[in-house]
């Protein structure tokens, strides 16, 4: 377990019930322990870091020969380093940005929605997220994955844009406003208003027990395999 924080704390108590064990907590406080001999113990790393330290982490674990589980967020501008290192030494890494089974059939329903709605341009499209007060991220890496389902599907859109105040957004942005209240494990709104009406679908997490079953499952697909993946693999979305 790299980063040992509520969610890895989360993940260890869930993944002991299910008969698995953690033979190595790594964080800021013992980063001496963080080495390859150590890391050889382990059949998978399920790395929940921050974003300045994560593709370093990452690598680290792939480099001693271990498949990597991540959802550690705001790291992406190296993604393509660490799949570009995995293809080419056939090694193993599976990200995602919410581990959440139920937040990845409303990644789908979110693409679905936007589908339909490229074709009511009338109808305006912003995204709302709740968290709790000590994540660090803004937006969050669930609301950018949902932000770039929509673009995908609604070409006229260029862009998304954190919501800060009265700034304006430009044009042709999906707004994103970012609340963190209290202890929120995450909440997600997608609304298309028009001059008549609104359409909403929404997320409500109701634990980090979500996250955790879902990480788990990912690092026990992902022993034996080859390349990079994420939850469309496997859960077999489209």
């Amino acid at each position: 377990m790299i980063g040992y924080g509520k969610m890895g704390r989360t993940i260890e108590q869930l993944a002991s019930k299910q008969g698995h064990e953690v033979v190595l907590k790594i964080n800021a406080d013992n980063l001496d322990a963080f080495t390859n001999k150590n890391l050889q113990q382990a059949d998978v790393a399920i790395e929940f870091s921050q974003p300045d330290v994560a593709y370093d982490n990452i690598m680290t674990c792939l480099k001693a020969g271990l498949p990597v589980i991540s959802g550690t967020t705001a790291w992406l501008d190296k993604y393509e380093a660490v799949k570009d290192w995995c293809l080419a030494n056939k090694g193993a890494f599976f990200y995602a940005s919410n581990f959440s089974i139920g937040v990845n059939i409303f990644f789908e329903l979110n693409k679905h929605l936007a589908q339909i709605m490229s074709n009511h341009p009338s109808y305006q499209v912003d995204i709302e997220e709740i968290h709790h007060t000590q994540k660090l991220d803004a937006p969050s890496g669930t609301a950018v994955t949902l932000a770039e389902g929509i673009l995908e599907k609604i070409d006229v859109l260029q862009g998304y844009q954190l919501q800060e105040g009265n700034q304006k957004i430009k044009d042709n942005c999906i707004p994103i406003t970012a609340k963190r209240i209290g202890d929120t494990p995450g909440t997600h709104i997608i609304q298309y208003h028009s001059a008549i009406d609104e359409l909403e679908i929404k997320h409500t997490a109701k634990g980090r027990e979500g996250f955790a079953s879902g990480a788990i499952m990912a690092a026990h697909w992902l022993i034996g395999k080859q390349g990079v993946f994420g939850m469309n693999d496997l859960l077999e979305l489209s």
